[in-house]
């Protein structure tokens, strides 16, 4: 009969063991910091051609709208829709989003704007509010003036509105991540300082690295979680909207609620300046609100439309398909049809297929 192990030879064990544990995590904490000690900055910001000067923030910017157009086009041509009317909405909601974008971005950074020292008005000068490639978008101004363009352009082609919002929502969310990335170019949108082994580098001579605090310190890189989140979503609104079969703007709703969720979080820990009201980033706000009015759309347009969409089209705005007479009272229009067969033809036909 095998004797039972002392507790002193217990406690030898267990000892060893945590002495592996410890071995093993410390192995792996060096190898994260080895891995990815930091995320440096990126040591430029734009091309060079001659005397113009391309960002890769508006590069960023001009990728996710294309991508965006190709994905709405794609989805739209699902439901029925004809080929490339994204284009026809995009030529008034592209322009007004932008314009929005700047102006919301401007009128919720005022002070960094206008005021003693300040260039506010000569574009040829860097900090004015018309130099929009140096960065400084904001995507609930874009949203807004999206919306109006995209009203707009829905009235002039006859597509229905929720109709072609839902289409645009994954491919949107997908824009803003790319977005992102010309953020990280333009050394912009960092938060809190952090230890962890992802921080952003930030050069201290950088004007947005905070006053007051070491060179070398490592910052949350607020732009990536975002981008990480906006592509999770994207995903997340291309399941859910054919796993829910998700029509009437119920999927633009969710995307307002993923997206204002994540938003209000990564907003809340970034260091740049922005104006507060009540305690809280003007962008927290925007983000809350997106949400409740994501839940609002989602409940009310159950309630209004409990079925699926018929057309992607509103009434009497489907388009003529290419070889349809529009008109039979024409010089040109010829009858080529078989007569209309009368009740004793009909029975003579039904006779003689009975007797074969």
């Amino acid at each position: 009969m095998a004797s039972r192990p002392s507790r002193a030879s217990c406690a030898r064990g267990r000892r060893a063991q945590r002495s592996r544990l410890a071995v093993v995590t410390s192995s792996v904490e060096s190898l994260l910091h080895a891995v990815a000690a930091s995320i440096p900055s990126p040591p430029i910001n734009e091309i060079q051609l001659g005397v113009l000067h391309i960002k890769f923030y508006a590069l960023c910017i001009i990728a996710g709208i294309i991508v965006a157009t190709l994905l709405t086009n794609y989805r739209l041509s699902k439901r029925g829709a004809e080929r490339w009317v994204v284009i026809d909405i995009c030529l008034i909601a592209v322009p007004l989003a932008l314009i929005f974008a700047r102006a919301y971005h401007v009128l919720t950074h005022w002070s960094f704007y206008v005021g003693p020292g300040k260039n506010t008005w000569n574009p040829f000068q860097p900090g004015s509010v018309w130099a929009i490639w140096e960065g400084g978008i904001a995507i609930y101004g874009a949203l807004i003036g999206g919306a109006i363009g995209a009203y707009l352009g829905c009235r002039w082609t006859g597509i229905r509105f929720w109709t072609f919002a839902d289409a645009l929502a994954p491919g949107l969310i997908i824009a803003q991540a790319m977005g992102r990335l010309g953020n990280y170019f333009n050394h912009e949108l960092f938060g809190l300082p952090t230890n962890l082994p992802w921080g952003l580098e930030i050069e201290s001579t950088n004007p947005a690295f905070p006053a007051g605090l070491a060179p070398g310190t490592l910052f949350h890189p607020t732009f990536l979680y975002e981008m990480i989140w906006n592509l999770i979503g994207a995903a997340v609104l291309l399941w859910a909207g054919r796993r829910f079969q998700l029509q009437w703007g119920r999927l633009f709703g969710l995307y307002l609620i993923w997206y204002g969720a994540g938003r209000a979080v990564w907003e809340s820990i970034r260091i740049d300046p922005s104006d507060v009201f009540l305690g809280l980033r003007t962008n927290v706000w925007a983000a809350l609100i997106g949400v409740v009015v994501g839940v609002v759309i989602m409940i009310v347009q159950k309630r209004r439309h409990p079925g699926f969409e018929a057309s992607p089209y509103m009434p009497g705005r489907e388009p003529e398909r290419k070889g349809s007479v529009q008109s039979q009272d024409t010089p040109e229009y010829v009858d080529v049809s078989e007569p209309e067969s009368t009740p004793a033809q009909e029975t003579e036909a039904t006779s003689s297929l009975a007797a074969k």
